[in-house]
């Protein structure tokens, strides 16, 4: 007696059964808002994203980039041809033969997913997790040894009712993993997930080497409304493809290890947060999480649901303000979800709706709408920094080539070091710009990252208006901030003023002038020089190179910290982080100097006057902190005539 006729009825009915646990998952996430999405085109990208942008990210580790490539793709192949041949009964040597290649190379990953288990970095997660390579390994082996026969290796019912009855014990065992854990809820659960998150994600226009880093806006034409909240209070005020986005979760811990909040020991875990995400959602606790907690948090205290307020038992709100909005976990993250967007959105609701913005987060914001500064300065005194400086007023001069943006520097005197620099360059270079003077209000940054949505719009849309009155090419500015702002943000207000505006930071201008032959420069003989990369200007926006290629020019070398470029380590001023001031067990600033340190740098060069107070404000012995600007001027090489 032989039992091979169960196996396509046991294929079929846990593949029906993995279905009606898709449909489930399926209206999991439709519970959130509606979101423009073109649902055919993102399929037909889907194996595109998949197969370049997801893999771009996988790559920067090796091991883990071949290993996937092998598992996951001998797994969608092996499937497959699993239900042609085993399911629908397909008689093809051929195919057979082709399964058991693709069962081989799966087989193959799920050895190196099994070594990477054996003693696995602190930042994976474990529990169902510690199982997964099992599974693997025992759904490529059973398989392979159930094609042999359609293969022509064996003949028919070799082994008899007996390995007939093994192997369908082991069918059910391994497809119930892969299958189930796909769409009802296990380790394989990004497999399915991160597809259709790839497909619909909300940020498409990241794939394809794009960047899309601006927050979306708020729609405060309801707002006052009967049933309408401003920001996200509930899981179900998500927008779909954001909750599709959580479960796409792998729970590889990539952004864990490069969280500066998690590593100063503040109360929050970016891989955590997703996850408490998926158990508001889905409704449940988070005791069967076997990952990192919170630092200073237990695991298991946290209820969920869809309609439940998620700061009020899902997670502490001293999470969400310990986020300094640096994009490390978004840049580092294989499935490309998108915690800031998560975080701010969040915030959002607490400051708009609930008025709770911790410490100086409600002074602040006050300040902002009584002064349009966040420090609560006269604004007639914006330009007082610039008294000996003989600047032109746009409104003056109506056009320009440039507008130089001064940003909240102005009110500070360290920042007005690096303005006062920067206008010596400019001078030096004779470059015709111009400044808004009292004209110019803030750039509304610090008010959108901790969630005052409302006043970011305000301060945003009377800038603009401003700048409409005038003719000007370009917007240049010292602040990435500002830039970020400027460059990504504004153009979502209904305004056309800045379309055919190029916005710059200071260190990308400065560099043109400098390769274009505008000054001249002597070596640098300051002793060895670091560069760190502020978050706003690089993981925003993407240069990294032209403040090298300034310090380059002036024949430095520059000593790289380990965390440099797209993995830099955020100064953690960003995010409104120094305003709410979330305790930790040490600051995020000391361990950024640590890292210049080891470097045995001189001097920090650094490209935002935010990250400049920061890393100042570490106590010495640390390296000398300059900005870029400072540094150039400072070898300007005067004319003799």
């Amino acid at each position: 007696m032989s039992f091979e006729w169960l196996h396509p009825i046991l294929i079929a009915i846990l593949l029906i059964l993995a279905i009606i646990g898709a449909v489930r998952r399926v209206n999991l996430w439709r519970a959130g808002q509606s979101d423009q999405v073109d649902i055919v085109a993102g399929l037909l990208a889907m194996p595109k994203r998949y197969l370049h942008d997801l893999h771009d990210v996988v790559a920067r580790d090796k091991y883990m980039s071949n290993t996937h490539a092998a598992t996951g793709g001998g797994f969608v192949l092996s499937i497959i041809m699993i239900l042609a041949v085993h399911l629908f009964g397909t008689d093809s040597q051929l195919l057979a033969w082709a399964l058991l290649l693709s069962l081989v190379v799966m087989f193959v990953g799920a050895v190196f997913v099994f070594r990477r288990r054996i003693n696995p970095p602190s930042r994976l997660s474990k529990g169902p997790w510690m199982r997964l390579p099992k599974s693997l390994l025992m759904f490529s082996v059973t398989f392979f040894v159930l094609t042999l026969p359609a293969a022509g290796v064996l003949p028919d019912g070799t082994g008899g009712w007996l390995l007939s009855l093994v192997l369908s014990v082991l069918v059910v065992m391994s497809l119930s993993e892969m299958l189930f854990g796909m769409t009802w809820g296990g380790p394989m659960k990004h497999a399915f997930a991160g597809a259709l998150h790839l497909a619909f994600h909300r940020r498409s226009e990241r794939f394809g080497g794009g960047r899309s880093t601006g927050l979306k806006a708020v729609d405060l034409s309801h707002s006052g409304d009967a049933g309408h909240t401003l920001g996200v209070a509930k899981p179900t005020d998500f927008k779909w493809n954001q909750l599709l986005g959580f479960d796409a979760c792998v729970q590889c811990g990539r952004c864990e290890a490069v969280c500066p909040a998690f590593a100063a020991g503040q109360p929050l875990n970016p891989k955590k947060l997703i996850q408490d995400m998926v158990v508001g959602f889905a409704g449940g606790t988070d005791e069967n999480y076997a990952g990192s907690p919170y630092p200073g948090r237990d695991v298991g205290n946290a209820k969920g649901g869809a309609n439940h307020i998620m700061t009020e038992g899902l997670l502490d709100a001293d999470t969400l303000w310990s986020c300094t909005t640096c994009r490390a976990c978004v840049e580092e993250c294989p499935m490309m979800i998108e915690h800031v967007d998560a975080i701010v959105d969040m915030r959002r609701y607490l400051t708009m709706e609930k008025g709770n913005t911790p410490n100086k987060g409600a002074e602040t914001l006050d300040n902002m709408i009584a002064t349009d500064n966040p420090n609560g300065y006269a604004p007639t005194n914006r330009m007082n920094w610039a008294a000996d400086q003989n600047l032109t007023l746009l409104s003056d001069c109506k056009e320009t080539d440039i507008l130089f943006w001064v940003s909240d520097g102005a009110f500070d005197m360290r920042s007005q070091r690096i303005l006062r620099s920067f206008v010596t360059l400019l001078k030096t270079a004779k470059v015709e710009f111009a400044v808004l003077g009292g004209e110019e209000l803030d750039c509304g940054d610090v008010a959108r990252r901790l969630g005052d949505d409302a006043t970011f719009q305000s301060l945003a849309k009377r800038n603009l208006e401003t700048l409409s009155k005038y003719q000007f090419k370009r917007i240049v500015t010292t602040d990435p901030h500002a830039f970020h702002c400027l460059k990504n943000e504004y153009n979502d207000l209904g305004y056309d003023v800045l379309n055919d505006v190029e916005v710059l930071h200071h260190t990308t201008y400065l560099n043109e002038l400098v390769q274009q032959g505008r000054f001249t420069l002597d070596p640098f003989k300051g002793g060895t020089v670091t560069y760190h990369d502020p978050c706003y200007l690089g993981r925003y926006n993407g240069e990294y190179e032209a403040p090298r290629e300034l310090l380059r020019s002036l024949g430095i070398e520059i000593a790289e910290m380990e965390r440099s470029g797209s993995r830099s380590r955020c100064c953690g001023g960003g995010g409104g982080a120094p305003i709410t001031d979330i305790p930790g067990e040490r600051r995020i600033a000391d361990m950024r100097v640590e890292d210049a340190k080891a470097t045995s740098a001189d001097l920090i060069a650094v490209g935002c006057q935010q990250c400049t107070a920061m890393l100042e404000g570490v106590v010495e012995p640390r390296p000398e902190i300059k900005d870029i600007a400072e540094i150039l001027v400072n070898q300007l090489v005067e004319e003799v005539h």
